[in-house]
Parts: structure tokens; C-alpha cells; sequence
């Protein structure tokens, strides 16, 4: 069994109530409120921010050249494919550009992005990998799952959103991720493998949270 298909099995009870969120299902089947999807691509534009940082991270920390190519092509994937399309996507909710990039992260937001840039400055690449694989095979996994539904991919407002996650494109960049984390943690100690299980696990929870987040459009208690 290789270290990916280990988590996915222990972890799939937690995997499924991400996919069941009520978030999630209204996606799939058009009825969410567009003002929680509104307030969703805001939180995950500046999510993304910290996203690109730790592929920028990744190509530091690789050690040939051809890890460190693959992570600036996940950097530039982020940064010049899926944030454009939030500015793009975002004017059918009447997102500025201005609004994006003066938006104040969530608490969830920003307890997520810093969790994940804390273990990729400080620990190792299986350490990185271990923490951005969730968002990306998730939404992967997610993306796949909702195209299924008969007409979700064409839909007025989230059509693209599950057409860009359900997109070869986008499944090539996290079976890459999937396949390095599973070389990275071939040869490890079970501590270090535990280890690793504990971050995945870690940024699996955070997933469900940054859903949740949204659909109740939660920011800090004491704002206005």
C-alpha cells in the first residue's frame, strides 16, 4: 500500500463529511446562496496568496531540478490560472479587483494558510507536500464528483468552478503531488510517517473548516 492510499483509507471518513458539506452540495446542484459563494471566493483569493507562497517554498526546498520546475509550474498554475479566474469569475458576483485585494482574511482563512506556511518554512518537502495536498487532491476529488451531476457544468454560476477542478489540467498538478509525496515517504521512519499523517490530517480538518467558514460567512466576532 503506498503512504497516499494509507491516508486516503484512514482518512476517508473525515474526506466524505468535506464532500457531503452543505457548501459543497450546493455547488453540485446550483441551490447555494450566491452571497456565501461571493464571500467563499474572496476568502480563497487571499488563501491563495499564501498557496503560491509555499510552491515557491517547495522549489527551495527540492533537490533537483526537475522537483523544482514542477513546483514553479504549480506557482504559476496558482498564480496566473486559478487567482485569474477568481478576478475573472468573481465580476459575475460583483467582485472588484480592488475588493480582492483590499479583503481582510477570516479567522479561518487565516489560521489555514499560516498553519501551512509554518510547516513548510520549518520542516522538511514531505513536510510541505504533506500539508497542500489536501486542498488540491481534495477539490480534485470534489471537482470530479460534481461534474457527474447532470447539467452542474453548465451552470449560470458554478459551472466553471467544476469545470476548472474537474479539469485533466488540474488532476495532472495533483497526482504529481501525490506521486511525490508517496516517493518522499517511501523510505521514512513509521514516526516520520505518523508525522506526516498528522499534517495531512491537520489541513484535511482546516479543509472542512474553510467550508464551513464560508457557508455561515463567519469573519472575526468582534467586527461589525
Amino acid at each position: 500500500m503506498t503512504f497516499s492510499h494509507r491516508l486516503h483509507e484512514k482518512l476517508l471518513p473525515i474526506w466524505r463529511k468535506n464532500h457531503a458539506h452543505p457548501f459543497v452540495q450546493g455547488i453540485g446542484d446550483g441551490t447555494l446562496d450566491k452571497e456565501k459563494f461571493r464571500f467563499f471566493m474572496i476568502q480563497d483569493y487571499l488563501y491563495l496568496i499564501d498557496y503560491a507562497k509555499l510552491f515557491a517554498l517547495g522549489a527551495m526546498k527540492a533537490k533537483d531540478v526537475e522537483t523544482m520546475g514542477k513546483f514553479a509550474e504549480l506557482l504559476d498554475s496558482t498564480l496566473n490560472e486559478e487567482m485569474s479566474l477568481h478576478r475573472e469569475y468573481g465580476k459575475k458576483f460583483g467582485i472588484t479587483a480592488k475588493e480582492f485585494e483590499q479583503a481582510k482574511p477570516s479567522p479561518t482563512t487565516l489560521a489555514y494558510s499560516h498553519y501551512m506556511l509554518h510547516v513548510g518554512q520549518n520542516g522538511t518537502l514531505a513536510h510541505l507536500v504533506a500539508a497542500v495536498l489536501p486542498c488540491m487532491w481534495s477539490y480534485w476529488e470534489i471537482g470530479k464528483e460534481l461534474s457527474e451531476i447532470p447539467g452542474a457544468k453548465e451552470h449560470d454560476f458554478y459551472g466553471e468552478w467544476i469545470q476548472m477542478y474537474s479539469s485533466e489540467e488540474f488532476g495532472q498538478l495533483a497526482e504529481w503531488c501525490i506521486e511525490l509525496l508517496d516517493k518522499l515517504a517511501e523510505n521514512t521512519t513509521e514516526t516520520e510517517k505518523t508525522y506526516l499523517e498528522g499534517i495531512f490530517l491537520n489541513t484535511t480538518r482546516f479543509e472542512y473548516m474553510f467550508w464551513d467558514m464560508a457557508y455561515n460567512q463567519e469573519m472575526w466576532p468582534t467586527d461589525e
